[in-house]
């Protein structure tokens, strides 16, 4: 066998391979207005396993469960409120991409606001503090430090 076909041999064996890897080849409905339904409410819930991904971009056997879940509810007429609603009660907020605003996820829609507050709170505080010394003032920083346990260098 030539160099070229053995390169060739492994570039079509590479391809096939990549094949495995692929999520769903197939569109999941003859229709289209269902297959948007599904690609929408896939996109949506987040991967429990990868925790990063949608289920929708995911390899995991648990995405690909629940994918073929969403599939089955949307087969059976559910609508996609129905759909969310079994996900959130099976595994929570958290499957959510954008989870609602209620008593239990307030803080996690609250904590860029506040962690940004604390922030300018924190410069304001230190700018203050600056302007506030005499300009030719030293600071404990500028302040020599004092010889410890008899360290001639100091």
């Amino acid at each position: 066998m030539t160099p070229a076909a053995r390169t060739a041999a492994a570039g079509v064996l590479l391809l096939l391979a990549l094949r495995a890897f692929a999520i769903d080849e197939a569109p999941a409905f003859a229709d289209e207005a269902r297959q948007a339904r599904y690609e929408a409410l896939t996109q949506e819930l987040r991967c429990v396993v990868c925790q990063s991904n949608s289920i929708a971009d995911s390899n995991a056997t648990m995405a690909a469960d629940l994918r073929r879940q969403v599939r089955e509810m949307i087969a059976a007429g559910k609508t996609d409120d129905d759909v969310r609603d079994f996900m959130v009660a099976r595994y929570g907020d958290f499957v959510l991409y954008k989870p609602p605003v209620t008593g239990r996820t307030y803080l996690l829609w609250a904590s860029p606001v506040l962690l940004l507050l604390v922030g300018l709170g924190s410069a304001l505080y230190v700018i203050r503090q600056r302007a506030a010394r005499p300009l030719g003032a030293e600071t404990d920083d500028d302040a020599p430090v004092a010889a410890q346990d008899g360290d001639p260098r100091a």
